[in-house]
């Protein structure tokens, strides 16, 4: 059992719509927070027959609760997009509080769902990250990926394998959220393969023989199912040519791995530094939703290839991943470059170094779990910067 660090504390003033992809855990952890809630769970077929056939039923099914069950968690909510009505209605009327659970908000905003208009507090689930996992294994987090199930299993392989195919069946033709599955299954492992890479649609059109703006429609349909997150360039006052087009990253490392049919990541290998790369952007992201701050993400890449991961918030911190256990100067180019233009708080270099040391012209070289131990323990991105 892990402890997660998703803060649901709000709940006890305001509706949530708490979103993440399937078996990051949200089911279990409200099963944990909320034993005695009211439950909904639109998986049960029965359950969902009867609540699309008459949404009404939830108004009149709230009327037989007592007064201190006013909490009610709706799992799956997307399927029956219609209950949302009633459950503005109760909100407004009765005061009843929600949890309204689910992994794509698409087919909401699709078939014109009520969203609430500010009424629920949105809230994302991620898979687990370091701090969640005692004795935490990169090794094993790099190869299994980090949905809990994945992670926990001592052969994860074909857990990951049977999790794409019911991905793919259940998120994407159940919601019938694209007709052509066949080319929205080529676009996945032609964009795992492309996984943290600048984004050429024309390319990956060509690669799914598909057009362009049906390559945007399906990156767009990654985004809104939660499978995959656009990373933007930063491009603040920029003094030089920089690159504008976006990366994409998946949501987890082992999906990711599934979808490429790549083999084992080895420490030393050019995999292991791309996979750890993406790990890392994985922790800062979650990081920047639980802990409230919310702060942008974007990279860094100039025309004449001086580059920077990550950036967080409107360029108060540089972070650059390598996995190299003796970092050089070469390694720091990009981070020096960045730091001439914008004079960041902090330029960070994560890498594999035993211990950790600041340059002469004030460049941090922090080891991994160091750095992962500031992140999460609020040392890396503050409010005040």
């Amino acid at each position: 059992m892990y402890k997660r660090i998703a803060d649901l504390s709000i709940t006890k003033t305001e509706s949530i719509f708490l979103w993440g992809p399937r078996q990051t855990g949200k089911s279990t952890l409200l099963k944990q927070l909320f034993p005695e809630a009211t439950w909904y769970d639109l998986l049960q077929n029965d359950l969902f027959i009867r609540l699309v056939r008459d949404p009404s039923l939830l108004r009149q099914e709230t009327r037989a609760l007592f007064p201190d069950s006013s909490l009610i968690i709706i799992d799956e909510i997307q399927k029956v997009p219609d209950l949302l009505d009633e459950v503005h209605w109760l909100i407004e009327n009765r005061r009843l509080k929600f949890i309204l659970c689910g992994s794509s908000a698409r087919k909401l905003k699709r078939h014109h769902g009520n969203l609430l208009g500010g009424r629920a507090v949105r809230i994302e689930m991620h898979p687990l990250v370091s701090r969640e996992i005692p004795d935490f294994s990169l090794e094993k987090a790099l190869n299994a990926g980090l949905l809990p199930r994945h992670y926990r299993a001592e052969d994860h392989k074909p857990l990951i394998r049977s999790y794409v195919a019911d991905y793919l069946k259940e998120e994407i033709a159940t919601e019938a959220l694209t007709r052509n599955i066949q080319a929205f299954s080529r676009f996945l492992e032609v964009a795992a393969l492309s996984n943290g890479e600048i984004i050429n649609y024309s390319n990956i059109a060509r690669e799914c023989a598909v057009s362009p703006p049906t390559v945007k429609e399906y990156f767009s349909i990654a985004q809104d199912t939660l499978i995959g997150t656009m990373l933007p360039a930063f491009v603040r006052r920029a003094k030089r040519r920089v690159v504008q087009a976006p990366k994409f990253y998946l949501f987890d490392v082992g999906v990711t791995a599934e979808l490429t049919r790549r083999g084992n990541v080895e420490p030393g290998s050019e995999l292991f530094g791309k996979t750890f790369e993406h790990f890392m952007y994985l922790e800062i992201l979650a990081h920047s939703h639980y802990s409230g701050l919310y702060y942008p993400l974007s990279y860094w890449r100039t025309t004449s290839q001086f580059e920077v991961d990550l950036v967080l918030g409107d360029g108060e911190v540089a972070v650059e991943f390598k996995t190299t256990s003796l970092a050089h100067d070469g390694h720091l180019k990009g981070l020096r470059e960045f730091k001439v233009e914008f004079n960041p708080g902090q330029a960070i270099l994560v890498s594999h170094d035993p211990k950790p040391r600041i340059t002469d012209d004030g460049i941090a070289v922090m080891p991994w779990r160091l750095f992962l131990e500031k992140l999460w323990g609020g040392a890396i991105f503050t409010r005040t910067q």
